[in-house]
């Protein structure tokens, strides 16, 4: 009995501790602003170079949201995010934690 007591608890210790290769890194982003986003980038905090364009040759109009796995496979929860608007601006948003963050806005 108290073998099978100890395997339970260690079931129980193993469920409630959370791997953070493990955590779910999808978020919906949402395009609050008033122009069209036609590029959007997410790096991880450790890397220096922005990644490839996530949205590829689709825009995310302005009004709209997309969720996007923000999973590059490096474990990291902390990433930076780049949005290129069709007007040219471009905004920067740092330390994003994409293991607990489920929605982002992207406002005017």
């Amino acid at each position: 009995m108290k073998a099978l007591s100890a395997v339970f608890a260690l079931a129980v210790l193993a469920a409630g501790a959370v791997d953070a290769a493990a955590l779910d890194r999808r978020v919906r982003i949402n395009n609050k602003s008033s122009y069209d986003i036609i590029e959007f980038y997410a790096s991880n905090t450790g890397s220096r170079s922005w990644e490839e364009d996530i949205l590829g040759r689709d825009i995310l109009p302005s009004g709209s949201s997309v969720v996007i796995n923000i999973d590059d496979g490096s474990g990291y929860c902390k990433y930076d995010f780049l949005a290129v608007f069709e007007d040219g601006d471009e905004v920067v948003s740092n330390d994003n934690n994409v293991c607990e963050l489920s929605d982002f806005n992207f406002t005017d």
